[in-house]
């Protein structure tokens, strides 16, 4: 993709040198946080291996040159066969670029040069661009940058790239290359098990450990992260921890938000009667479109605001990969790939990353598992629904802190759920047109690392929260309409809306839900964030509320149109198990070249939502009876 430059810094771009660079190097030594630190962009970063499995393109100036630099997926050897390892290692042979810079871990050098001897082998044009200097010395190891540098024979800079130190130096270095021309020789004249016994050499000679015990603290943290009985257990708690404090956290800034909106509301109303509006234009915008927007934002915006910034810390503190790493042998039961529960993780954020993430898994097979199970999952659109609705039915917003627990315990039981209709979807999967063996692959545990808190909240509140949230309402407003024209327009007596509604509601009985809520979801396809605004506006089509983000007023407007507890479980259950949404879809097609799969990607979460609600109903039916 193309960023444009500052405007800054288009200044007299016409006269600036021009030079193309790349960013190569192992996964997880810093290379996104090189890229974002040079361009100003906001790659997204994490502390764990295959978060870049695409090339991002972006430009700065240094002095009088122009760089045009391009982040490339990270990759331990230019022979790799993963596809995202594949596109890093065409770009390198490509001869597209005059410099590549090979972005190195301080704390790990030895691995990290097995790739540098391999890109020297096709090219002299080349910066090795030693990074994590910062972690390295908290470490106790001392890297001899001048003797690493007379070894390789090319420059080498050390750097720190999440605080900003030898940026300058590294700029410096790059700008020498301005204007050489690509040398690639025609061959990989290192093997890798060649560039492995150079690289441990080098790394013998330059690098010394001077305090060898500093890693028991990481050792001493995996045991319990990562224990048979202790990983899972303090999985669980942590997802507990994290809705408690969004759900609890959330109630007071809802009720502010809800207080400010409604006397916005007020002054609207006088304006529209001030310029003497129409009473059915005075109803559209108002008592409709801004009405349930409000809702939108008062409800959703308290809860994603709390829960992805602490999402994203344990992002950063390198949590993720040993998630995947307790989960590896349920995966392998359902004989797919344990690297799935990374893709389990970036489908959180959203599903379409989730599925483009796939790309780090090896195995075609499990590759296509994994896509086809990741909308399982709950994507950021529908983590506000979901925790609404268990707000709105079994919280409320009077119970104080303590009263968020029973809450916080039901989603994280609904988010466990979640987690295991993927693997049973999974081995349905394997078991029938997916067979064949799991795969072994090795999963890096990163280190521990603090946050950098200012850098969590920029990612999560812009990339995340308000991201999720102004898609909502820019969808909500043309949805709204919609919805106002299906309300009011009408054919043989009845509006469009109790058409479609009527000749849904029979199977929206049959699944605890009615005929309204079948319609938002199919209407919801270009956004999972619009379902909940698109039943509110349809209740809403022959009355208002008094109270917009109320829960309480919620509440009483469901209730008013026969939702009760089982309504909103099954709700629910639909929200977790139901078709992608439009932007998922065009990724999967993407991903896999074939609308068969994507249609079995959408098929196989609808049935067992279907399935889901039918059998939830039945039984709450069957005992009410008995």
């Amino acid at each position: 993709m193309n960023h444009s430059l500052p405007r800054r810094t288009r200044k007299n771009d016409a006269c600036l040198s021009r030079c193309s660079a790349a960013l190569a190097g192992n996964p997880n030594v810093g290379k996104s946080t090189l890229f974002n630190t040079l361009t100003g962009l906001h790659q997204h970063t994490g502390n764990w291996t295959g978060k870049t499995v695409a090339c991002a393109d972006g430009q700065c100036r240094f002095g009088h040159t122009l760089f045009s630099l391009t982040d490339l997926p990270g990759t331990y050897s230019l022979l790799s066969d993963s596809p995202e390892e594949e596109i890093a290692a065409k770009a390198v042979c490509s001869g597209a670029y005059q410099l590549i810079i090979a972005v190195c871990d301080a704390t790990c050098l030895e691995r990290s040069l097995a790739l540098v001897f391999q890109i020297l082998s096709l090219t002299p044009n080349v910066i090795v661009c030693v990074n994590l200097c910062d972690e390295a010395e908290k470490k106790g190891i001392r890297i001899d940058f001048a003797l690493l540098e007379q070894l390789l024979g090319v420059p080498v800079v050390g750097i720190s790239a999440a605080k900003r130190s030898g940026i300058k130096g590294l700029l410096a270095a790059a700008e020498e290359f301005c204007g050489a021309s690509p040398v690639f020789y025609q061959t990989c004249e290192a093997p890798p098990d060649h560039s492995m016994k150079k690289a441990e050499v080098a790394a013998r000679q330059t690098a010394v450990r001077e305090n060898p015990g500093y890693r028991k603290r990481d050792f001493r943290a995996d045991r319990i992260a990562t224990g048979p009985v202790t990983g899972t257990l303090l999985m669980l708690l942590l997802l507990l921890f994290l809705f408690w404090l969004s759900i609890s956290g959330a109630n007071y800034p809802s009720r502010l938000l809800s207080a400010g909106f409604d006397w916005l509301e007020i002054r609207l109303a006088a304006l529209a009667g001030a310029l003497h509006a129409p009473d059915w234009l005075r109803s559209l915008l108002i008592s409709g479109i801004y009405r349930v927007s409000s809702w939108v934002v008062a409800v959703m915006l308290p809860p994603m605001a709390i829960f992805f910034p602490l999402f994203t810390l344990l992002e950063d503190l390198g949590y993720l990969p040993r998630v995947a790493f307790n989960l590896d042998h349920h995966f392998k039961k359902c004989s797919a790939c344990g690297k799935q529960a990374l893709c389990m993780c970036m489908g959180l954020g959203c599903n379409a990353a989730g599925v483009t993430g796939c790309r780090i898994i090896h195995s075609p097979r499990e590759r296509l598992i994994a896509i086809l199970t990741n909308t399982f999952i709950p994507c950021n659109g529908r983590f506000p629904t979901l925790i609404s609705l268990i707000t709105i039915f079994f919280v409320g917003t009077e119970n104080g802190i303590l009263g968020s627990l029973p809450a916080a315990l039901i989603l994280t039981a609904v988010i466990a759920l979640s987690i295991m209709m993927t693997f049973a979807a999974s081995r349905l999967l394997a078991a029938t047109v997916l067979k064949g063996a799991p795969s072994s692959f090795i999963l890096e545990m990163p280190p521990y690392r603090l946050p950098q808190i200012r850098k969590v909240l920029v990612r999560s509140v812009l990339d995340r929260t308000l991201f999720v949230l102004g898609r909502a309402v820019m969808i909500a407003v043309p949805a709204g309409l919609v919805i106002w024209l299906a309300a009011n327009l009408r054919l043989g007596g009845e509006t469009l809306l109790q058409w479609g509604s009527a000749f849904l509601d029979p199977l929206g009985r049959l699944m605890g839900l009615d005929g309204v809520i079948l319609l938002a979801f199919l209407l919801g396809f270009p956004a999972n964030e619009i379902v909940m605004p698109i039943i509110l506006m349809s209740y809403l089509s022959a009355g208002s509320l008094v109270e917009s983000g109320s829960a309480a007023e919620l509440f009483r407007l469901l209730s008013a149109n026969g939702w009760t507890w089982t309504t909103a479980v099954s709700m629910i259950l639909f929200s977790l198990m139901h078709w992608p949404c439009s932007t998922t879809c065009l990724t999967i097609r993407k991903e896999t070249g074939s609308l068969r799969w994507t249609l079995a990607a959408v098929l196989l979460p609808t049935l067992f939502g279907m399935l889901s609600c039918i059998l939830f109903t039945a039984a709450v039916r069957i005992c009410s009876v008995l």
